[in-house]
């Protein structure tokens, strides 16, 4: 396993669409692994494959607090939305950057695990919030696409100032 370097907003490789994963082979459970580890050290509760510049549905989630509830979707997809809540969301590709981004409060979706068997879940709260984010991250969108222009614009140049200032 390895760190992975994380993309930054608004670097344009995070707007590609992702190819959907025809086969589990081992350099993908290689990549899962190592996006656990890179989500982890970040810290962050999500990370999807094209956030370190691999476009494949693939995303990793643990919203606990000591890693226990590890969750790898491989070709996620919502079946079903309902219901709305407005919460706070950040982004490992949007670094410091917290905005309230209204999604649906209950999903039904469904996914591959690491070891292909179907997953199909019913589930709400914070892990709904965080597929749906994820699952946006695989069609090219991210958070501050459903911030005004006006804050997506000062978001984007703060990012970019830090990033000439880094270097």
């Amino acid at each position: 396993m390895a760190l992975l370097n994380v993309l930054r907003y608004p670097d344009p490789r995070l707007c590609q669409r992702t190819q959907r994963v025809e086969t589990i082979t081992p350099d993908i459970l290689r990549l899962i692994d190592s996006m656990f580890e890179t989500m982890y050290a970040a810290p962050g509760i999500g990370l999807a494959a094209i956030q370190v510049n691999v476009p494949i549905q693939v995303v990793t989630i643990d919203i606990t607090e000591d890693g226990r509830q590890p969750l790898c979707l491989i070709n996620p997809e919502i079946l079903m939305r309902s219901g709305s809540e407005r919460t706070e969301e950040g982004c490992l590709s949007v670094p410091g950057i917290y905005e309230p981004v209204e999604r649906a409060s209950h999903i039904l979706f469904q996914a591959l695990d690491r070891n292909g068997r179907v997953i199909k879940q019913d589930i709400h709260g914070l892990l709904a919030v965080c597929i749906q984010h994820e699952v946006d991250h695989l069609e090219g969108k991210l958070f501050v696409d459903y911030l005004s222009d006006l804050k997506r614009n000062r978001i984007r140049k703060k990012l970019e100032k830090q990033a000439r200032q880094t270097f």
